[in-house]
């Protein structure tokens, strides 16, 4: 916008509409980074109870994007040993090889238990982000890096440094979270996030990663807050994802199915029972856990699951009927969002 047309008061830039409109809508619109969740230039966030896996979703995040670009990870979490040990595999001595252009960041020990420790940490990611030019910044943990997050007028403090850095120089940002103990049989809502109840306000976006009750290795997806479009990801249409473990030692999530929230966290339903009811019959039929995985479209390791758990539960299969799970048809192909 051009100087002759802005009226500058100190903290405040004043234009008229007419000339903000006709100035922005000759600028792109901003592209998604990964999937509907996070788009360029926002500030968002991921939070997630204890021991569900936000932050391996937030690496894999990190993984997609550095694909194009730099980003950089501030890592508050996890010592350097745990992370190469969560995305290595030791009987083959292989680690999982990630995008050249991903930068991990960890906290020097001499910083921990400063006075001024937010200050420096916001000024240290400045200049790691201006050093390796990266435009994207996930930092992981909002707890760790803010200690006093649960008070309002401090956390508002932290957000609003947080929101400078992004403004000024155009980042997209994501802020990984925490949520308190709550009932996994409860629906996932924004009062969920853990902190001043402030923090939601300075997000663009808000998802949350939830666990499923269906099966111990499912999570499923949530959005609760879209400040520029629609929801996706809304109580009726979670995205579903299993955690697995590749070949090569690498923790991630493998996209499964759409389905309700109010299904994710019902502990028992009938479908279940039809599937091991399936399972059961393709296994005791001759079929491997992999031929059966490919067949009805899970993972292996959940197949040998459900199998083990329900084997002496289900009726055993009469003769000719398990031969229809052996015919030709393959299963329909299901895009895949999280690649």
């Amino acid at each position: 916008m051009s100087a002759s047309n802005t009226l500058d008061t100190g903290m405040l830039n004043v234009v008229t509409v007419n000339d903000l409109m006709a100035t922005m809508i000759k600028e792109p619109d901003p592209s998604p980074l990964y999937d509907c969740l996070w788009f360029e230039g926002e500030l968002v966030c991921l939070f997630a109870d204890t021991s569900v896996g936000k932050s391996i979703l937030a690496v894999q995040i990190a993984e997609v994007i550095s694909e194009h670009q730099p980003v950089l990870y501030v890592d508050c979490e996890l010592t350097n040993k745990q992370f190469q040990m969560r995305y290595s595999n030791p009987e083959l001595e292989t680690f999982h090889y990630f995008p050249e252009n991903f930068y991990r960041a960890t906290i020097a020990p001499e910083r921990i238990g400063s006075k001024n420790f937010e200050d420096a940490l916001l000024e240290d990611i400045e200049r790691a982000a201006l050093s390796i030019n990266s435009k994207v910044i996930i930092l992981d943990n909002l707890t760790y890096a803010c200690n006093t997050s649960e008070k309002g007028d401090a956390a508002g403090l932290f957000m609003m440094r947080l929101k400078k850095l992004q403004m000024c120089y155009g980042w997209s940002m994501l802020i990984i979270a925490h949520t308190p103990k709550r009932e996994e049989t409860d629906p996932i809502i924004i009062n969920n996030l853990a902190g001043s109840k402030k923090l939601p306000n300075f997000f663009d976006r808000v998802f949350a990663l939830g666990k499923s009750q269906e099966d111990d290795n499912y999570r499923y997806l949530k959005q609760l807050k879209v400040r520029s479009g629609e929801s996706v990801y809304t109580e009726d249409n979670v995205m579903v994802l299993e955690l697995e473990k590749s070949e090569d030692g690498s923790l991630h999530f493998i996209f499964r199915k759409y389905d309700k929230e109010e299904s994710q966290l019902n502990a028992f339903r009938e479908e279940d029972l039809d599937l091991a009811q399936d399972i059961v019959m393709m296994h005791n039929g001759g079929m491997s856990y992999r031929q059966i995985a490919n067949k009805i479209n899970v993972s292996k390791s959940r197949a040998q699951r459900i199998y083990k758990k329900y084997k002496d539960r289900v009726t055993p299969p009469m003769d000719g009927i398990a031969e229809s799970f052996f015919g030709s048809g393959e299963c329909p192909s299901v895009q895949d969002p999280m690649a």
